[in-house]
């Protein structure tokens, strides 16, 4: 038997410690009491679970998991689950609080939470994987359900294991239970439109932001970093839109063309081959330079802190869509301002995901289902109406997009709070 142990980070900062922080700055700027401040600060629930797994070679395999709940002032808790090498705690608390604030913004009712195990997906079998989801299940089954908890899609996670939360939460339950967690294949439960929803949401976030800015999307250069699910879908989205995608990249391998990709073909190339690499067409970059493009638009759509102080003064973009959750760490954020670069952020900017997810929970309670044109037109509704009063913040209060977005969430959170009170 043997314990699968985590490589060296890629997180440069503790995420946890940056979330904690991002908060006690909001909490300044837009007054919030600091008695409200030391609960929204703290997670509400952290659980950590071994995970042992029989591999094809007979091995049997010990995995970490874990799954936080960070706040349910404003509804059950909601929040992906991945699977990555670098999953630590305070990267999943970090998350679970992000996730809090996203749900607030969106105006949705959910609270904060966020899930994760140890491990390289992409080095496990299908029936490894499998048997490790259905255990790691069994290890939170109290934790999660459909009025309490429940997961979604993350990095390195599916629809496949979506399915096999769901399947394993139900044959404990003696029933099915839709709403246990959402992003689903359509054939057990799914709602038209989750897949593209994060990218969908960030493609809205991205032509507001344009159009305030009087500009035209059509013409206009992007480089996207991370061409998983979120990274992928908005590369096609804006090639449709007439963006010119000048740059794409996943773990792998990074391409760049000043002319434009045929992004069509990157998904053929990716979907036939796995990897990007060898797509014809384009030249072969690291993901460092990605970033450091002349750009008008550029998305990172992988993982955190992937622009820090040490590359943020060397970023030409325009504008920055944040795919990814803590892409930009908190001193990139303050060089990038200062050389007038429009931050979309996170919690605003990928939050198409949480609330299609939202639509889905919901058809799942219902058992009702919506056409996919009634899904993306009231997600069009919600992440507009996000961004305007997002905007508005920020003109008014003559601070941040960032700032602005984290004030009306966390302003939201506290009321919340204060309404319910404190128990007992």
């Amino acid at each position: 038997m043997s314990t699968a142990e985590a490589p060296a980070s890629h997180l440069r900062e503790n995420p946890f410690e940056i979330a904690k922080d991002q908060l006690r700055r909001v909490a300044d700027v837009f007054d919030i009491d600091d008695n409200l401040v030391n609960v929204l600060g703290a997670c509400k629930k952290a659980v950590s679970v071994s995970i042992p797994v029989a591999m094809d070679d007979g091995r049997t395999q010990v995995f970490e998991g874990h799954r936080v709940t960070h706040n349910i002032a404003r509804g059950p808790s909601k929040g992906g689950i991945r699977y990555h090498p670098d999953v630590t705690v305070d990267e999943v608390k970090a998350l679970a609080m992000w996730m809090t604030w996203k749900c607030a913004l969106a105006g949705i009712p959910f609270g904060g939470a966020k899930g994760g195990v140890v491990c390289n997906p992409k080095q496990l079998s299908r029936g490894e994987l499998e048997r490790m989801t259905r255990r790691f299940t069994t290890e939170i089954i109290n934790e999660i359900g459909p009025e309490k908890d429940i997961p979604a899609p993350d990095v390195g996670t599916d629809g496949n294991v979506m399915a096999w939360i769901f399947d394993t939460y139900s044959m404990n339950k003696g029933h099915s239970v839709l709403g246990v967690v959402t992003g689903k294949p359509l054939t057990i439960g799914g709602s038209l439109g989750r897949e593209e929803a994060t990218a969908r949401g960030a493609l809205f976030c991205i032509r507001e932001a344009v159009a305030k800015k009087e500009l035209r999307l059509d013409g206009m250069s992007v480089a996207v970093q991370g061409f998983g699910n979120v990274g992928s879908y908005l590369s096609k989205f804006l090639a449709e839109d007439g963006a010119k995608v000048i740059a794409i990249s996943d773990s792998q391998t990074a391409l760049h063309n000043p002319n434009g990709i045929d992004v069509q073909a990157a998904l053929a190339h990716k979907r036939q081959t796995g990897s990007l690499g060898g797509l014809k067409g384009a030249e072969e970059i690291t993901n460092d330079e990605l970033l450091l493009l002349d750009c008008d638009v550029l998305a990172p759509c992988a993982l955190e802190q992937v622009i820090t102080e040490a590359n943020a003064g060397q970023v030409k973009a325009r504008i920055i869509c944040e795919g990814a959750n803590g892409p930009l760490t908190p001193s990139a954020d303050e060089i990038l301002e200062d050389k007038g670069i429009l931050i979309l952020p996170d919690i605003l900017a990928n939050a198409g995901g949480v609330i299609v997810s939202y639509f889905e929970w919901v058809q799942g309670l219902q058992e009702y289902f919506w056409k996919e044109a009634e899904v993306n037109a009231r997600l069009n509704d919600i992440i507009t109406k996000a961004f305007d009063e997002t905007w508005d913040t920020y003109k008014e209060r003559e601070t941040t997009m960032r700032f602005a977005a984290y004030g009306l969430a966390v302003q939201r959170v506290a009321e919340a709070t204060i309404t319910r009170g404190i128990y007992p």
